[in-house]
C-alpha cells in the first residue's frame, strides 16, 4: 500500500503547476518542501534514480515531457514502484482526457487536472481507482453536470 503525503506537478522552469497535500503541513513547510524539491529534482540528471530521501520520508518523481510529477511517500510503509505506477496512471488519464496532454492544458484547465487526481487518489493519499476508463467516465459525468448547470443558469 502507498501512503502519499503530497503530490506536486512542476514545470522544467521550476513553476508549480499543481499541488495536493494529503498530510498536514504548515504553510511555511509547504513552501520549503516545494522550493527544496523543485531545486533538487530539476538538478538531477535523467539517468539518476527517481527515488530520493528527503527529511523523514522518500520522494518519488517522474518526468513526462516538460512536467515533473513529484510524490512524497512514507519511508517505512510505502512502495516506490507502486508510486511510480500511480503517477503513470494519473498521466495516462490526463493524456486520454486532454487528447495528448501538455503543460498548457494543465495551466488553462487546472480544475480538470485536480478532478482527475481526485478520482485517482482519495483524500488520505491512497489510490482509489485504477481503471483509466472508470476515471474518464466519472470526469465526463462531472463535465455533463457542469454543462447542464451552466445551461440552467443561462436559461434562468
Amino acid at each position: 500500500m502507498v501512503q502519499i503525503k503530497y503530490m506536486l506537478m512542476v514545470s522544467r522552469q521550476g513553476k508549480v503547476r499543481l499541488m495536493r497535500w494529503f498530510s498536514a503541513y504548515s504553510a511555511k513547510d509547504k513552501t520549503k518542501i516545494c522550493r527544496d524539491l523543485t531545486t533538487s529534482v530539476l538538478a538531477r540528471k535523467a539517468k539518476m534514480c527517481n527515488i530520493v530521501e528527503y527529511q523523514d520520508h522518500k520522494v518519488v518523481y517522474k518526468r513526462y515531457a516538460s512536467l515533473y510529477f513529484i510524490c512524497g511517500i512514507s519511508s517505512e510503509t510505502s512502495n516506490e514502484l507502486l508510486t511510480l505506477e500511480i503517477i503513470h496512471r494519473y498521466v495516462e488519464a490526463m493524456d486520454a482526457y486532454f487528447n495528448n496532454v501538455c503543460e498548457l492544458d494543465i495551466i488553462f484547465n487546472f480544475s480538470k487536472a485536480y478532478d482527475i487526481l481526485n478520482e485517482v487518489l482519495i483524500c488520505d493519499g491512497s489510490m482509489t481507482e485504477t481503471s483509466k476508463h472508470t476515471i474518464l467516465k466519472t470526469v465526463a459525468s462531472m463535465d455533463a453536470l457542469e454543462t447542464s448547470d451552466n445551461l440552467d443558469q443561462v436559461l434562468s
